[in-house]
């Protein structure tokens, strides 16, 4: 696991960056969308895929967009180590208290995935039509670090409830058990199958 702190148009981040499988768990705005970095280190840490996240230790939070974060080295080495990437993000939309909103260019991949959240977590509802995904939530853009690796990326748009159980300001964030779960079989049905000798 290492550590390093970037600036990013004037912010501080502290990155936490563990290279491992070629699937790729990225948290660009921990902190800012409280359970992210979280939920990112949880699921990495049971498929044993990549992790990065980026926090903001001091200060007030900043959001700064997606597709303005970079390039820093700690994002380019986890680009250039993984084939596909899931990116976890934050949303408040107060009429989809419970929608997932699964954008990404890999569609196949947010296929699987919305699978397993659908499985897994069926409290929230995933949705994986583009034109039913807001714009902005659906990380198309070309300079969104999601779709930089070699088979593109999943942007999963997590509500309030989907990311974190903590019921006061000042408590831990801890993911839902069953989200944690529902991504956690999507990314390890994502992650390349081993062959014998």
């Amino acid at each position: 696991m290492h550590t390093e702190r970037v600036t990013i148009e004037g912010t501080a981040f502290l990155t936490t960056l563990h290279l491992a499988g070629p699937i790729g768990l990225l948290a660009l705005h921990g902190g800012v969308e409280g359970g992210t970095a979280e939920l990112a280190t949880e699921v990495a840490a049971r498929t044993g895929a990549t992790l990065l996240t980026f926090t903001q230790p001091e200060g007030p939070p900043t959001h700064i967009p997606s597709t303005r974060i970079g390039p820093c080295t700690p994002l380019t080495t986890f680009l250039t180590h993984t084939t596909l990437t899931i990116s976890l993000h934050g949303h408040n939309r107060r009429d989809a208290p419970r929608t997932i909103y699964v954008g990404g260019s890999n569609r196949p991949a947010a296929r699987t995935l919305a699978s397993g959240l659908a499985r897994h977590a069926q409290a929230f509802d995933p949705i994986i039509t583009l034109s039913e995904i807001p714009n902005p939530l659906r990380g198309l853009h070309p300079d969104n670090p999601v779709n930089h690796t070699r088979d593109g990326g999943v942007q999963l748009e997590l509500p309030v409830l989907a990311r974190t159980t903590h019921q006061a300001p000042t408590a831990p964030e801890i993911p839902p058990r069953e989200v944690v779960k529902g991504i956690v079989e999507g990314v390890r049905s994502l992650m390349p199958q081993k062959t014998s000798g």
